[in-house]
């Protein structure tokens, strides 16, 4: 349910209208355009894509929400330089996110990009860099920081109710033999951006990658607990892949005999296994796993300290000496005890939106950053770490080397809050999950 939001949710209405433009209006786009109309105080002042039907979907979208038709644009560049907009949401395929979000920082503009991988290490430089030149923000909508459940564990760890934090684990495990299978027209999620042979955009970095392809939705929940790029970072990775077997079997047994994908050799493992090392003596490991069968869809998160541990696969929790001796109990009575503020005031709202509330959280504080010109609790900073995983993931297979982990802080992870500001210097504020609304 998308109501359209007119009273306050914990400071959640800014004063000012923020005018935002989306780039990618197909299934996900469509999505977080919808949270966005339901924002009293944001105007969708622009939508771009390649596709007219998609416009057209966009703009009858808007007037749902009452919300005045909408410029459109075929070109990112041009929407960019062009419209009247305080930031842009990039929610096109994955190769686009990075280059998408550095021309609308040269434009001046505020960039927000939906979740994916990095295609190399040179552009995350590109994109903190652009970042610091222009004075521009940037954010990784990354919706799972945003699940109430990681919140709520993360209030957890700031009171140490875990203990001394040592390992963490997550993931995202998902079958996706069939849509990575499938061609442009029979997945529910279209690509904006035309690719080889018409086949949905992801079944390309399955085609041509060995790595962690979606490491963002298991790291993000787990750098925050572990204070990554404030006061802690990750120094190194490696990496393993299994080999690549789930998508051609799947291929043989489901796909017509002249399908032009029954013939692709597909370079992707079917389990990637990733371990981070952290500056501060913690470990993460995250799995990788969307082309063998399984009838669930996990991110495997587990946070281990020395007093104890949660597992989000079990829906459990463990604590010494408060609960039974040496058996799990039910998470959710921490989860509830320790429920981020933000999500009381959400729910007492009745808001009801994308992934549980998680989209509309996220798209909150990018609209909340903006209005308050502050750096959102999700930065340039962040964004560039946990994307690198992915080409970073990929060098370690490949050599099977341990590889080092850039700091793209440049040493500013030993500042803790406030935290270092774009240009080096001290910032006076920033959006925390502390204030995130």
């Amino acid at each position: 349910m998308f109501i359209r939001l007119t009273h306050s949710v914990n400071g959640i209405m800014s004063d000012a209208t923020v005018t935002l433009g989306i780039t990618g209006v197909g299934h996900r786009g469509t999505s977080l355009l919808r949270n966005c109309a339901a924002m009293e105080d944001v105007r969708i002042r622009a939508v771009c894509d390649l596709q007219e039907r998609r416009l057209d979907a966009a703009q009858h979208t808007l007037e749902e929400f009452q919300q005045p038709a909408p410029d459109r644009y075929t070109d990112h560049s041009q929407m960019v330089s062009e419209a009247d907009l305080d930031g842009v949401i990039i929610a096109t395929s994955w190769r686009q996110h990075i280059p998408f979000a550095i021309e609308a920082m040269e434009a001046g503009l505020w960039a927000a990009m939906d979740v994916g991988p990095a295609s190399s290490l040179e552009e995350c430089w590109e994109l903190v860099q652009t970042s610091q030149e222009t004075s521009q923000q940037c954010m990784l909508l990354e919706n799972c920081c945003f699940r109430r459940e990681p919140l709520s564990v993360l209030n957890m760890a700031r009171d140490g109710v875990l203990g001394d934090l040592v390992h963490t684990e997550c993931g995202y495990c998902h079958d996706l033999r069939p849509r990575l299978n499938a061609t442009i027209g029979t997945s529910r999620e279209e690509t904006s951006i035309p690719m080889k042979n018409d086949r949905y955009y992801r079944s390309i970095h399955h085609e041509k990658r060995n790595g962690d392809l979606y490491p963002t939705h298991g790291v993000g929940p787990m750098a925050k607990c572990l204070d990554i790029n404030q006061g802690n970072r990750f120094v190194s990775l490696s990496s393993h892949a299994s080999k690549a077997a789930g998508l051609r079997d799947w291929g043989d047994r489901h796909l017509p005999d002249d399908h032009p994908n029954r013939d692709i050799d597909w370079s992707h493992g079917d389990i990637i296994t990733t371990v981070l090392t952290c500056a501060n003596g913690q470990t993460c490991t995250i799995t990788h796993d969307v082309s063998l069968p399984r009838p669930d869809n996990s991110k495997r998160y587990c946070v281990r300290g020395t007093r104890g541990m949660w597992q989000d696969e079990r829906d459990s929790i463990y604590i010494d000496d408060r609960g039974p001796d040496h058996e799990w109990e039910p998470a959710e009575t921490y989860i509830d005890e320790y429920e981020h503020e933000l999500w009381r005031e959400y729910r007492n709202a009745g808001i009801e939106a994308g992934h549980g509330g998680s989209d509309y959280l996220v798209l909150r504080s990018f609209v909340r950053s903006i209005a308050q010109d502050v750096r959102p609790p999700i930065d340039v900073y962040d964004a560039a770490t946990w994307m690198a995983i992915a080409p970073l993931s990929e060098d370690a297979i490949a050599t099977g080397d341990t590889v080092a982990f850039p700091d793209f802080t440049d040493g500013n992870w030993l500042t803790d809050e406030p935290i270092f500001g774009l240009t080096g210097e001290v910032a006076e504020d920033r959006l925390s999950f502390s204030t995130l609304l």
